[in-house]
């Protein structure tokens, strides 16, 4: 009984000095500021910040870009245009409908549709490749439309 009521004494005491902390960094302004200065050039996070998305959606059943979604793969191709050095895997995504072949089938169209176009976008075809995950990683668990619109994606890995 001690035991528990010194261990919660110490759990309290690290809450409090973690919450005093953080008013210290947001006060100050230091918190934002170490966070951004953190992301490393030519990272996943890198990539995140700069094009905006590392991801690209799809419609039902469809492996075509969406006119919403060029923007999105435009600025990953200025991204890796700026840091030549990185290459990438683009994975294909689908929701649980369907086969697993079939899934497996259009998630490989889809890797290859934005692969397709970050080439358009002057990235070399080498340092690109591609996989599919058909339906085996979702992005969002769930049986209705705003799960499986998560789902159905592209998207742009860092190696």
């Amino acid at each position: 009984m001690t035991n528990t009521k010194l261990l919660g004494a110490f759990a309290a005491v690290a809450l409090l000095a973690a919450c005093e902390s953080s008013k210290d960094s947001a006060a100050t302004g230091t918190g934002a500021a170490t966070t951004a200065s953190t992301i490393q050039p030519g990272s996943q996070e890198d990539l995140i910040a700069q094009a905006g998305s590392d991801r690209v959606f799809f419609d039902y059943d469809s492996s075509a870009i969406r006119a919403d979604q060029r923007s999105t793969l435009q600025r990953q191709a200025s991204w890796l245009g700026s840091n030549p050095s990185v290459t990438v895997t683009v994975e294909g995504h689908t929701d649980e409908r369907g086969t697993r072949e079939y899934n497996l089938a259009l998630g490989q169209r889809r890797a290859n549709a934005a692969r397709d176009a970050l080439v358009a976008g002057g990235v070399a075809g080498g340092r690109i490749s591609t996989i599919s995950y058909g339906k085996d990683r979702p992005a969002a668990l769930g049986s209705n439309e705003d799960a499986w619109a998560q789902n159905r994606r592209a998207v742009t890995v860092v190696r």
